[in-house]
């Protein structure tokens, strides 16, 4: 959108919170950024330029907004809405494959050259790879500087700095404030408020375009969670994560213009990952007017969009772990699912411990790994889902099936097809909530056939197929809207 001037100087001039992350205006006289929505007076059109990312705007020279706070706006929807190699780099990056394995483990998972990978990322976004990955390392350090009272060193490096040199140099550029300076400029905000001193324990808001429904969003996760590894507790979502450098727990929120997020990390290092995979989780960087202004267009839909606009589709933080649940929901009820998912975390899962002592998390999810160990005859499903569910984690456990944010939509779904007991509605519903993709359909899911026949749309697969071109590229945002004319608790969210 940063080439289309005219469009972006409109945005700029109406404050458009819309377009927050889309592009970020440079302005040449004050050597600033900001988001479309700054409150400052706008700029003359003649001093503004516009970039694709906040690492382009660094790169260039410019620092961020301090009213504005551009490095802290919802990132890009492009980046969901695609699978070509740029969006699955940017979705690697955000979840921390740079820090973890250079760019040369960046473009392993993507199947170029880092030439290549580097070429394509400057090309659409104005900077590469290690431009980005610094950009996301320096605000997960304004994020641990303003949030904790961690002492800087410690900052430093659980941002993902080499060094605390580093760590000063780029924030001083990044912000025009040194980390201190930030972290007084925090606590003047907050009126003195308390900092927490406990490590790995933060208290963050993770931004969101509006509007957002969190009905369907809460109530699913809700309704299915399985117990030990998530819950619904005074007014939050709550879960264990495994994470790259340890584990965590999170508290997730809804409240007006964010979510409020209450990490719990044995590691700091993972802070980036866990922001990452619970924005993810939580389809935190749609852009939900995009999906509806689309679905109105139907006019048997549009009255549902009009009366609950913003739903997400709530997704996963492991799709290796979700693949496993969508087998155990096979033809069974949301109870049973859950049920049987219970009892792998129970005899299979990673014992944690839940930092609220009132709370009812006890493991991680069975890794693919430690799923390889269980024995068939345990499970008390048909001969033919244990087959099924014995092929599926032996592909996960040796690597033959990759799944994750970084996969190839189309073929994740022809590797998924070719696995015994997977059929079109297993497959459609990992490449949903597994693996993000916004046109995933499931025309032979009961709920949807069901609120079709209620709309007076066709009912069967083939026709509401034909019928869903029309919604195409978010019919899976559609079968959110479709589900939500259920009684279902999936649909509500609790009390």
């Amino acid at each position: 959108m940063h080439t289309d001037t005219e469009r972006c100087v409109r945005a700029v001039q109406s404050k458009d919170a819309r377009f927050d992350g889309w592009f970020f205006t440079a302005v040449r006289t004050t050597g600033i950024y900001c988001r479309p929505s700054c409150p400052a007076v706008p700029p003359k059109v003649a001093n503004m330029s516009f970039l694709p990312s906040a690492a382009a705007c660094q790169q260039a020279g410019y620092r961020a907004c301090k009213r504005c706070r551009p490095d802290t706006s919802p990132g890009s929807p492009e980046w969901n809405a695609r699978a070509d190699a740029v969006a699955r780099a940017m979705r690697l990056i955000q979840d921390g494959v740079v820090d973890r394995e250079g760019v040369p483990g960046l473009a392993a998972r993507l199947g170029y050259s880092t030439r290549q990978v580097e070429r394509q990322l400057n090309a659409e976004l104005g900077a590469g790879p290690l431009a980005l990955a610094r950009a996301q390392r320096a605000q997960t350090a304004r994020l641990l500087v303003e949030t904790s009272g961690l002492p800087m060193g410690d900052v430093a490096f659980a941002a993902g700095f080499s060094s605390i040199r580093t760590f000063n140099d780029t924030v001083r550029e990044v912000f025009a404030l040194s980390p201190s300076e930030l972290r007084v400029r925090a606590e003047r905000a907050d009126r003195g408020g308390p900092r927490s001193t406990v490590p790995g324990s933060l208290s963050l808001r993770l931004p969101y375009r509006a509007p957002l429904n969190p009905d369907n969003l809460f109530g699913h996760l809700a309704a299915t969670a399985v117990p030990g590894v998530e819950e619904w507790r005074d007014g939050a979502y709550r879960r264990t994560l495994r994470l790259p450098y340890g584990t965590g727990v999170v508290a997730l929120s809804p409240r007006p213009g964010h979510i409020a997020c209450q990490l719990a990390l044995t590691d700091l290092r993972d802070l980036t990952i866990a922001i990452s995979r619970c924005r993810w989780m939580l389809d935190l960087d749609a852009d939900p007017e995009a999906v509806d202004e689309q679905l109105r267009r139907d006019p048997l839909l549009a009255p549902l969009v009009d009366k609950a606009p913003g739903r997400r589709v709530p997704r996963t933080v492991d799709a290796a772990e979700f693949a496993v649940r969508a087998v155990l929901g096979q033809q069974v009820s949301t109870a049973a699912a859950r049920t049987h998912a219970g009892r792998l975390v129970a005899a299979y899962g990673e014992p944690v411990a839940d930092p609220d002592p009132a709370g009812g998390l006890t493991h991680l999810f069975p890794s693919p790994e430690a799923l390889a160990a269980l024995d068939p005859e345990a499970l008390a499903l048909p001969r033919s889902r244990r087959a099924t569910l014995t092929t599926l984690v032996a592909a996960l456990a040796d690597g033959s099936l990759p799944l994750g944010i970084d996969s190839d939509w189309e073929a994740a779904r022809a590797r998924l097809g070719a696995l015994p007991g997977f059929g079109p509605w297993t497959t459609e519903v990992i490449a949903m909530r597994a693996l993000g993709d916004p046109d995933a359909f499931l025309p032979s899911d009961l709920g949807v056939r069901r609120a079709a026949q209620g709309l007076g749309l066709p009912s069967t697969p083939a026709a509401l197929t034909a019928r869903a071109a029309g919604w195409r590229p978010w019919r899976a945002y559609a079968v959110q809207y479709l589900w939500a004319t259920g009684d279902h608790p999936v649909n509500h969210l609790p009390g």
